[in-house]
């Protein structure tokens, strides 16, 4: 089979050097050599040759991680790379996957366009903030699940009373899907925007009276959401409440939110780095994960085994 070869974007390689060392192989040598008006330059410091290349890069902000891909990727083909898998732990612009407002953008497809128009042949995430994006690739996408990584740290809580919550109605499959694999109940809580990142008013469809609720969300933003979210659950009766979300992106003033809510611990994992540490916010690592889905891919083994059931 060909050979395996891992290499990290500059902004992801905290996260790389974990998951190469899971995976048993350290980092290729890769460098971005930057110019002094801003341009990048890709340089693989070793042959890629006939080899199976994964490159691991989160597009989070700033943009210049999504750009250094797109460059990492065209690299990598015009120096014969034989299979090219960008891993991207946080798929960024993937709120923006539909037309809500007229004269917008689509940005998630445009983002799934440039990745495959810059010669990646396959594509490994986590918790895409809609399924549906997977459709917008004309590559075969590997969509891994934080499930994975949560569900055994909430058994290992032993909550007498759990309770799953979705904090809003779109997060209702994810939070059913959690619901499920514990054999409980969920409740959902409706809540109304005036603009982006601020909620209006907030309202709980379900009983969770001396309940221990688990909110269950992809993402974290500024925080207004699930701070707002713990303090209605407790008003309306909660024993306790926690939450798990995916990608921390923890943005505005989402730090103070958290640490001013209710909220017993915010758990989160390390697709994106925390820019302070917080008592209140535990951090679980996809290295593991993403180290099992490279292995099954290079060696084209079903990926089923990394999800709940």
């Amino acid at each position: 089979m060909p050979k395996v070869k891992l290499f990290s974007g500059t902004n992801t390689l905290y996260l790389a050097r974990k998951i190469a060392l899971e995976y048993g192989k350290p980092l290729g040598e890769l460098e971005i050599q930057k110019f002094s008006d801003g341009e990048m330059s890709p340089f693989f410091k070793e042959s890629v040759r006939g080899c199976d290349v994964f490159l691991i890069n989160s597009t989070f902000a700033p943009s210049d991680n999504l750009l250094e891909l797109l460059l990492m990727i065209d690299a990598a083909k015009r120096a014969s790379a034989k299979y090219v898998t960008v891993v991207i732990p946080y798929f960024g612009y993937a709120r923006q996957d539909r037309k809500d407002r007229p004269r917008v953008s689509i940005a998630a497809k445009l983002v799934a366009n440039l990745i495959s128009a810059a010669g990646a042949d396959r594509i490994m995430t986590c918790d895409l903030h809609a399924g549906q994006i997977q459709g917008f690739f004309d590559i075969p996408v590997d969509h891994l699940d934080g499930s994975y990584i949560f569900a055994p740290y909430v058994r290992s809580l032993q909550l007498e009373n759990l309770l799953i919550a979705s904090p809003d109605v779109g997060g209702t499959k994810r939070a059913r899907s959690f619901a499920k694999h514990f054999e409980v109940d969920m409740v959902v809580i409706d809540k109304y925007r005036k603009r982006a990142n601020e909620v209006a008013s907030m309202q709980v469809i379900g009983n969770v009276e001396d309940k221990d609720i688990v909110l269950v969300d992809d993402l974290i933003d500024t925080g207004g959401t699930l701070s707002k979210a713990s303090i209605v659950l407790k008003e309306e009766g909660a024993r306790s409440v926690r939450a798990i979300s995916t990608h921390p992106i923890l943005s505005g003033n989402a730090y103070e939110n958290i640490e001013n809510s209710s909220l017993e611990e915010l758990v989160v994992t390390d697709t994106i780095p925390l820019y302070r540490e917080s008592k209140k916010i535990k951090v679980l690592s996809v290295a593991n994960l993403f180290a099992k889905g490279i292995r099954k891919t290079h060696t084209n083994e079903s990926i089923s085994s990394l999800f709940i059931h």
